[in-house]
């Protein structure tokens, strides 16, 4: 007798119609997952990349005999293949280690002319995330339109970030509820240090700002102490913080964040600038 249908199975069979949302009891899965695996993620450059099957709605297609060099939007034509599908503005709002897309879907409409990017290491829970977008354009497609500058990718952020940015291309990062990875072993696995905090400032413009929250008081000072110890950061104001929408909707819409809801828990949240290089001598 043929056993019960594997999970793959049941989802693929959850989804009849075009259009209707994914079910999160399909796409589960650990969480955790070694972030100094590859994954089999081999991200070549930031050239090297079509994000028009991310955001089809910003689409274009340049005339082959028209060069155009520049790195946000282009791909270089390998082999003289026909040149792949461009889009019409970059990627400026990445949240990584996205999750469900709690985050995402609540910025989206907020942001409707910003490309929104979740990066998730986990696979099936970045194809949740992908299903839902597909599912919330159709659903919005004869009215707003909206959702269209949303996507996720799956990605191994803490070792190919600059694989998929250029230098400033990003105007906000946000980094919500991360592994606080609590033994001392385990500290150099924390999506925040020197060396990451060097990647997040070459892919930030001067005055983009990480966005960071956990519920985890230890980790909450680490990230404070990396972020003020590098050159490139300052630390934004409480005063600045009331007033930034991101921050509020950071707090409410991630899944961490309605489960720590849930639970009466506190929650840290810190924000920081990229600063001005200064000039070379």
């Amino acid at each position: 007798m043929a056993g019960p249908p594997k999970k793959r199975q049941k989802r693929d069979e959850s989804k009849q119609e075009e259009g209707q949302m994914p079910q999160k009891k399909f796409y589960r899965q650990r969480a955790h997952a070694n972030p100094f695996s590859d994954h089999d993620l081999i991200p070549s450059s930031p050239a090297a990349m079509d994000w028009s099957q991310h955001y089809p709605a910003f689409a274009i297609t340049p005339p082959s005999s028209t060069p155009n060099n520049d790195p946000k939007t282009t791909t270089p034509e390998p082999n003289n293949q026909a040149p792949i599908t461009q889009i019409s503005k970059s990627v400026e709002v990445a949240d990584i280690g996205c999750g469900f897309g709690g985050l995402l879907f609540a910025l989206a409409p907020k942001m409707p002319s910003t490309l929104i990017l979740g990066l998730e290491i986990r696979t099936s829970v970045t194809e949740f995330v992908q299903e839902k977008a597909k599912a919330l354009r159709l659903q919005h497609a004869s009215s707003d339109g909206l959702y269209q500058n949303v996507s996720c990718i799956r990605a191994n952020s803490m070792k190919f970030l600059p694989n998929f940015f250029v230098k400033g291309q990003l105007r906000k990062i946000f980094l919500c509820f991360p592994d606080p990875h609590f033994k001392a072993r385990k500290h150099k696995a924390r999506i925040v240090s020197g060396t990451l905090n060097s990647e997040y400032a070459f892919v930030l413009a001067a005055g983009g700002k990480v966005y960071t929250i956990t519920d985890v008081e230890d980790l909450h000072l680490w990230i404070v102490e990396h972020f003020e110890g590098h050159a490139s950061f300052e630390r934004v104001g409480e005063e600045e913080l009331e007033g930034d929408e991101c921050v509020e909707t950071m707090r409410r819409e991630t899944e961490e964040g309605k489960k720590v809801e849930r639970n009466g828990g506190r929650k840290y949240v810190v924000v920081f600038r990229r600063l001005e290089d200064p000039p070379w001598p």
